[in-house]
């Protein structure tokens, strides 16, 4: 599943971090699971968390020794998204770059 497109004009480790987690909304991942499942450096996923906490778009509960990171509700599409869209490229294209 994606994170909810209003959430997407963002950073691309951002995103990915988001849609991650939106996979796992009610277990949460770890850190080191967010590693494995985003494919980025790690300063730039300390970044992106750092970002979207300040953002609160991402909650960090701990209990005990176990951190886990989930998406805050509003970041969580209300029914499951693809990784296919309706779009044409063109219309893809005017999102990501901007004219």
């Amino acid at each position: 599943m994606r994170a909810k497109p209003e959430y997407r004009d963002r950073e691309r480790t951002e995103v990915a971090v988001l849609d991650a987690l939106v996979d796992r909304t009610d277990d949460g991942m770890s850190v080191l699971e967010l590693r494995a499942a985003v494919e980025a450096e790690i300063d730039d996923l300390e970044d992106a968390l750092a970002t979207l906490k300040d953002d609160d778009l991402i909650l960090v509960e701990t209990s005990g020794s176990e951190t886990l990171i989930k998406p805050d509700e509003r970041v969580v599409p209300d029914e499951p998204t693809t990784e296919d869209d309706d779009r044409s490229i063109g219309d893809w294209l005017r999102d990501r770059f901007p004219f």
